[in-house]
């Protein structure tokens, strides 16, 4: 004899089941509902008042078929909570991941997840959950999704599950209301895992199913696939959802409303009395018409838990249980949301129950009856006991609900297993011309792991009395390299100055002193590796300074002020083709230096636009004549300089300026050489222009000069 609860929102349901080799007979059914709201979303909220109701039932029970002792029972899949959490580590320069990193980050994601499962709520910690399973959802390496993260290389390995906890505080609770009704638990289950044990056997979970349990304030979902559940999850609408948009369109008391419910199911037409005491009868679908919005929610908030459970995807088929799947309608909408033909969504009444019977005929296809005749069944072919362990002399106790590991015993624990790794050695951040770089230590060692002092893993298997002990691993060394590491090997060049070939080497530089590739890089360092980049730097570089001279600009003092004359600097050439100082070179590239020359001072005043001389034109005695004189002279040391004179680079010199005055027409006799005619007498006349002018008359450019004899007198 096997006797079961389903304590539920609304009602607790007392079964008592028989078994005889392997068969089940449902020998007596007790449904009794809450007289107040002891329940509260799967969570016992009035431990007396539901202690109260188990009672009833157990007496009830007690007079057909005599004392009652054991009883198992269920934890509501409502009171499931799930989340997804995200986590991912630096694995440069780590060696190949093995199977034992991939479930250090896996675990650390759920204890993640169960962190922030916790941070919800202001009073419990994340250790006061139970972790009931967790599927991971993508692996990544470098931000791209991977099928398996073991043996492989990169920059940072992530991983997301997707992770469902129970909170101790519902199991206590259940625990203390048994104990008030004078029971004592036999077995606990899950909900879900009930339903889904008796209606999706082990052999079929390799399929991606969905089973929704429908009640009457919630929705509970578990997702089945790869041959076991991977999620759980729970919609805050059900059945009340219906009944109420019912009750809000024909004025109806709530219980009525639940009553013309249940009457869609069986019934053509459904006769209802308003609050107002008015009787009518509404055909079924006029009804269901009424609160199509209402049913379009509630399939709506199904069908978005089940995509997101199941990673946006749809499943291959769902399984609606409970008195709410009932509801008209409801899975030809779940299976358009869903995009599944109709018949992948089905309602499953305990008829689908494989070796079970039932006397009473109307019990069969009732929905609301496979969780509580499920949890009779799975709590006593696959009982879920509390197990103890001890964790570092620590004592933890267990939910042994599925195959449990030394990494549910860590979380269980409150170990933080992002901290059991050693700490990588202390990384080096340099500046490589003008990059930050940084460069790491050595990984730090896993931790060690042993049980019953033998070493494990965070995967090995536990039993009732493990010890357990975990110590964190060695920190990592730091960071140690040279500047070859770092390097490897510095770049050079080949040019031709001037008909001699040269290799350029680039100079490495830490913290501005020159370095050889053996030093020891160190933190903080600033490493410039430096190659010639202009001819400029080049010349230098070569020890051509002397080169590099003869191309800056001719330079001299004029009157206390620098002159620098560009055209007269050396020049260079690039492959025959001149170019500056500062161009680019290319290796194999043939550089020519043309020494620079000195400029005579007439080449000197024509460059910067001095004027040396004042000359006009004229015309004497029918010749062409010009007259020059200095306006402007050039002295060094003193001394004068002519026109062809040189100027040396670093002179000295002063120009000295002259007041330009007219030319008069006795400055033509600098130039011409006047010689007295034979016949002609002392006397002569001077003509400018064809008229009579004097020695001191000032001359214009194009005048026309004359000096006329008297011809001498015959005696």
């Amino acid at each position: 004899m096997i006797f079961a609860l389903d304590i539920g929102t609304r009602s607790v349901v007392g079964i008592i089941l028989k078994e005889e080799e392997g068969h089940y007979q449902v020998i007596d059914i007790v449904i009794k509902e809450h007289e107040e709201r002891a329940m509260l979303d799967g969570q016992i909220h009035d431990v007396l008042a539901v202690a109260q109701v188990i009672t009833d039932i157990k007496q009830t029970l007690e007079e057909k078929h005599g004392p009652l002792k054991r009883v198992c029972v269920a934890a509501a899949g409502r009171a499931l909570k799930t989340e997804k959490a995200k986590i991912s580590i630096s694995i440069v320069g780590k060696p190949l991941l093995t199977k034992e990193d991939v479930t250090y980050l896996e675990l650390a994601a759920v204890q993640q997840a169960q962190a922030s499962l916790a941070a919800q709520s202001t009073t419990e910690k994340s250790h006061h959950y139970y972790c009931v399973g967790y599927s991971v959802v993508r692996y990544e390496i470098d931000g791209e999704e991977i099928g398996s993260l073991i043996d492989q290389q990169g920059e940072e390995a992530s991983v997301e599950v997707i992770a469902t906890f129970l909170p101790k505080l519902v199991v206590e609770s259940l625990m203390a209301s048994l104990q008030r009704a004078g029971l004592e638990m036999e077995a606990l289950t899950l909900e879900p895992i009930a339903a889904m044990n008796v209606l999706i056997p082990p052999t079929m979970r390799r399929l991606n199913v969905a089973l929704v349990d429908i009640g009457a304030g919630t929705s509970d979902i578990a997702i089945t696939d790869l041959g076991t559940v991977v999620a759980y999850g729970m919609v805050p609408m059900a059945g009340d959802e219906i009944t109420e948009a019912i009750s809000d369109h024909y004025l109806l008391d709530f219980p009525l409303a639940e009553q013309a419910k249940r009457a869609l199911h069986t019934n053509e037409t459904v006769t209802i009395t308003d609050i107002l005491g008015f009787e009518t009868e509404v055909p079924r679908e006029e009804m269901i018409a009424a609160i199509s919005d209402a049913i379009d929610r509630l399939a709506s908030a199904i069908s978005e838990e089940i995509l997101r459970l199941n990673n946006q995807k749809a499943p291959k088929a769902v399984m609606l249980v409970g008195g709410g799947s009932l509801t008209p309608e409801l899975p030809k909408r779940l299976a358009e949301k869903l995009g599944l033909p109709e018949n992948r969504v089905a309602i499953r009444g305990i008829d689908a129950i494989q070796r079970l019977s039932i006397d009473k005929e109307e019990m069969k296809n009732r929905p609301e009856l496979v969780t509580p005749i499920g949890i009779a069944i799975a709590a006593k072919q696959s009982p879920i006991q509390y197990i103890t362990v001890h964790v570092n002399e620590q004592v933890i106790r267990l939910f042994d609900m599925k195959k449990l590991t030394i990494g549910d015993c860590l979380l269980a624990a409150g170990i933080q297993i992002n901290k059991l790794y050693g700490k990588p050695g202390m990384a080096c951040v340099v500046t490589l011309n003008g990059k930050v770089i940084t460069l790491p230590g050595t990984y730090g060692e896993p931790p060690l792991i042993l049980k019953n002092g033998v070493p494990a893993s965070f995967d090995t298997e536990i039993v009732d009395g493990d010890r357990i002990t975990v110590e964190k691993g060695k920190d990592g060394s730091p960071s140690s390299i040279c500047l070859s590491d770092l390097l490897e090997s510095l770049p050079t060049k080949r040019v031709i100055i001037n008909q001699k070939e040269y290799t350029v080497q680039a100079t490495v530089y830490q913290n501005g002193q020159p370095a050889s590739l053996d030093a020891k890089v160190n933190d903080r360092d600033e490493i410039v590796v430096h190659m010639p980049e202009t001819i400029e730097q080049l010349l230098k570089a070569t020890n051509n300074i002397h080169l590099l001279h003869a191309l800056q600009p001719f330079t001299f003092q004029l009157n206390g002020k620098t002159i620098e004359l560009h055209e007269w600097a050396g020049k260079v050439y690039r492959n025959g083709i001149e170019c500056k100082p500062y161009s680019s070179f290319d290796d194999g590239d043939n550089i020519e230096i043309i020494n620079a020359t000195e400029p005579t001072v007439k080449q000197f005043a024509e460059a910067k636009q001095i004027q040396l001389y004042y000359t006009i034109p004229i015309l004497f005695n029918g010749k062409m004549l010009s007259l020059t004189k200095p306006v402007a002279e050039l002295h060094r040391d003193g001394q004068p300089l002519h026109e062809d004179d040189l100027i040396h680079h670093g002179d000295e010199l002063e120009l000295i300026e002259h007041k330009i005055e007219p030319f008069i027409f006795q400055d033509v006799f600098k130039y011409v050489q006047v010689d007295i005619p034979a016949t002609s007498s002392m006397k002569f006349t001077l003509l400018k222009n064809g008229e009579p002018t004097t020695f001191y008359d000032p001359l214009a450019p194009g005048d026309r000069l004359e000096i006329v004899w008297d011809e001498k007198k015959q005696l």
